[in-house]
């Protein structure tokens, strides 16, 4: 059996973004993971920003969130690619939050 889902624990970069497209709302997230390694006796680390999209009535919860809140994020993992006019970057990933804890 085969799934598409990522779970992600971190923190808020920043205070959740409520939008409203065409009478439908959805907040995005910008969630931090972190993670560590030991190299030539030194601690390395390194943290991966990840935006999260959240639809529905899960929206709406999710827009009172404030920056530096810990969250768990239960998704269905999507990537898009497109032309980045600055950099060479050909392509973007995203998920769209099917649950979201606090």
């Amino acid at each position: 059996m085969y799934q598409n889902k990522v779970n992600l624990i971190g923190f808020l970069g920043n205070d959740a973004e409520v939008h409203t497209n065409n009478n439908r709302s959805f907040t995005v997230l910008s969630l931090a993971t972190k993670s560590s390694y030991k190299k030539e006796g030194k601690y390395i680390s390194h943290t991966e920003w990840h935006r999260c999209v959240v639809f529905g009535k899960l929206s709406e919860f999710a827009g009172t969130l404030k920056k530096a809140h810990i969250s768990r994020s239960k998704a269905n993992y999507a990537s898009r690619e497109y032309d980045s006019k600055k950099t060479d970057f050909k392509a973007a990933h995203l998920g769209g939050a099917g649950r979201f804890d606090p």
